[in-house]
Parts: C-alpha cells; structure tokens; sequence
C-alpha cells in the first residue's frame, strides 16, 4: 500500500519519534527539571527568551511533528513537521556553538545538535521508497 494512501512511512515513522523526543526534552529537560549546566549555556538566548518559554516552544514543536506525522493524506504538512523539529535543534546548536569559547564543555553538545539539525534536514528531503507493486523488477544477470 503507498505510503500517501495509509502504507507504512518512514518520514512520518521519524516526525512521529522525534517529536515525542522533543515534546519529552521540552516538558522533562526544560520546564520540569531544567539543568544548571544546560541554561548556564544558554545564556546567549535566555537573556531574551525565557526558558520556560523554550520549554514550552519544544513541546509545541514536538506536537507539530507529531501531528504532521500522523497527517495520513496530506504529506505536504510533513515540512511543517521538519522544520520545527531543525529549527529548534539549528538554535540549541548556535547557542551551543556560541557559548563554546566561554566554556569548552559546550562542544559536546554543539556537535550532537548540529548533527542533529542536519540530518533532520536531509531526512526532509528524502523520498519514501516506492511500494512494492510500482517498484521495477530486478534483473539478475
């Protein structure tokens, strides 16, 4: 069954997944148990933006992707889903990478959520395969 008609996706499979990652760092990492390390880091963006309004801006991202995950019928909502999920990991990796000459342990973090944000951009630009009865037959020679 094609994936636009209710088949299996794997973009939505991962909009889905990633978006309850994002929903879960939002609610748990940041509004329920932010870390110290964590929004000391982020100081670059929480002078102008509250932490608990980040909180709350993965927990709609996540809700984003999860609803563009499960939009069956209309794989055009899809890039919604995608970019809030890039655009939030794109941020948390500027201010990582910002705050890298001020204290050397944010090049950890930097490198995981710029490697992050990039493969969610490629993932978003992938197709899903064909299904089964419109691939080609394979000719063994």
């Amino acid at each position: 069954m094609p994936a636009a008609t209710g088949g299996f996706s794997r973009r939505r499979a991962i909009l889905v997944s990633l978006g309850c990652g994002w929903a879960g760092y939002g609610s748990l990492g940041i509004l329920a148990n932010p870390r110290s390390g964590t929004v000391q880091l982020l100081d670059d963006i929480t002078r102008w933006v509250p932490i608990t309004f980040l909180g709350w801006l993965w927990v709609a991202s996540g809700l984003v992707a999860i609803l563009a995950g499960l939009a069956v019928r209309c794989p055009r909502i899809q890039a919604a889903g995608y970019s809030a999920l890039a655009t939030l990991a794109g941020l948390w990796a500027a201010a990582f990478t910002i705050a890298i000459p001020s204290d050397a342990t944010a090049s950890g973090s930097a490198c995981i959520w710029v490697s992050i944000a990039i493969a969610v951009v490629l993932v978003a630009g992938m197709d899903d395969p064909l299904p089964p009865h419109l691939r080609k037959a394979r000719a063994w020679t």
